[in-house]
C-alpha cells in the first residue's frame, strides 16, 4: 500500500548528491522544531535521534527522542537548522525513509514512510525488514 506525503520533502542541508539518507518533511520539521523549543533542546547542540530496536509486533521498533549531542559515529543530518541524528546500525534500516507528521481523527503522530519495511503493524510504530 502506498503512503501519500502531503507535505513537502525536505532533503538534508548537508546531504551529498544522490545520497540515500534521511529525509524530513515540512510538517515533521515543525513538530521537531516546537516539541525542541518545549523540552528545551538547543538545535546548535542537541537534536532528534532517530532509531530502531528490536522488538515490537512486526520485530523492530521505531525509536525517536531527542539527544543532547551527536555520538560519534553517527550520521547527522541537518534541515534548516533541525538536527537528525542516526547511529550506525539503525541506518542500515532507515536508509532513504521519510519523517512525516500525520494528524487525523484516528491518529496524531510522526509517520515512518520506510522503503526497507516489507511489513509493518497495524499501530505503525514496529516492521520488519
Amino acid at each position: 500500500m502506498a503512503t501519500t506525503i502531503n507535505s513537502p520533502v525536505l532533503t538534508p542541508d548537508n546531504a551529498a548528491v544522490g545520497s540515500k539518507g534521511v529525509q524530513i518533511t515540512q510538517r515533521a520539521l515543525a513538530k521537531i522544531r516546537a516539541a525542541m523549543a518545549k523540552e528545551n533542546v538547543s538545535p546548535e547542540e542537541g537534536g532528534l535521534r532517530l532509531g530502531v530496536s528490536g522488538g515490537g509486533c512486526s520485530g523492530l521498533s521505531y525509536q525517536i527522542r531527542f539527544d543532547s549531542k551527536p555520538r560519534e559515529r553517527d550520521r547527522v543530518y541537518e534541515f534548516e537548522g533541525v538536527r537528525v541524528f542516526v547511529d550506525p546500525k539503525s541506518f542500515i534500516y532507515l536508509a532513504g525513509m521519510v519523517l512525516d507528521w500525520e494528524e487525523s481523527l484516528m491518529k496524531q503522530g510522526f509517520n515512518f514512510i520506510n522503503p526497507n519495511s516489507s511489513k509493518s503493524c497495524g499501530c505503525g510504530s514496529s516492521f520488519s525488514a
